[in-house]
């Protein structure tokens, strides 16, 4: 079974005097099929402790393991191959190219492998389809509602099948009723993926939809 083990994870950044301190000692296991839900307020590490277990940043100490491996000491080649097959992103920015269409968007975790094959094309669509946007699938994101942009950045998430989907304030951006599509959407699709979900939100709903929920407070995670 797939597991993220965290443990002692710190983070500091440097100043003109001391380090400021983001992340304190965090220490937190999630195993397939389990969600989980970060919150706190704005400035509190919630996107740092994101980047990290997402490897797009780098701990300052402590150990990670997903599957029992350390991404950190891979050298980058294989770290960004690492992420690219094993962690799927969704932003609260979406990040789609303007100039592709729904399906170019989806494919872009697989195009940076060289050109997708046919199996590969196949899932992207089925995706979409699963999203609710069959029909506008050949749209870009200028002709889509943020609620529908947000789906097609759920969908290129998973084309991977990631053992870990993280989910940085999916919902930040949308008013209240597509933010709780959304939230049910990312549900629905990780009960079908059967991954693991962390999810940093400001939501307070959406993290009680969750079945572990979190609070980052002073630089550590506590229950709320």
């Amino acid at each position: 079974m797939s597991k993220l083990e965290i443990s002692g994870l710190t983070r500091d950044f440097p100043t003109r005097g001391e380090p400021i301190q983001v992340l304190r000692g965090i220490d937190l296991q999630v195993s397939a099929g389990e969600t989980v839900a970060v919150t706190g307020p704005s400035g509190c590490g919630k996107s740092t402790l994101l980047h990290i277990l997402g490897t797009l940043d780098t701990p300052s100490g402590g150990n990670m393991q997903l599957d029992g491996i350390d991404p950190f000491t891979l050298d980058d080649q294989a770290l960004a191959h690492f992420r690219n097959q094993n962690i799927g992103f969704i932003f609260q920015d979406h990040h789609l190219l303007p100039q592709l269409s729904i399906l170019e968007n989806v494919l872009i975790p697989a195009i940076a492998n060289g050109r997708p094959d046919q199996d590969c094309m196949q899932r992207a669509r089925q995706l979409i389809e699963r999203v609710g946007l069959a029909d506008r699938i050949e749209h870009r994101p200028a002709e889509l509602s943020g609620g529908e942009r947000e789906r097609v950045a759920v969908a290129r998430s998973l084309i991977h099948q990631p053992t870990l989907l993280l989910a940085d304030e999916p919902t930040g951006n949308l008013d209240q009723t597509n933010a709780r599509q959304i939230g049910s959407l990312l549900l629905e699709m990780h009960e079908q993926e059967e991954m693991m979900l962390v999810v940093v939100t400001h939501s307070l709903e959406l993290a009680g939809m969750l079945d572990r929920q979190y609070r980052l407070d002073d630089g550590k995670l506590v229950n709320p």
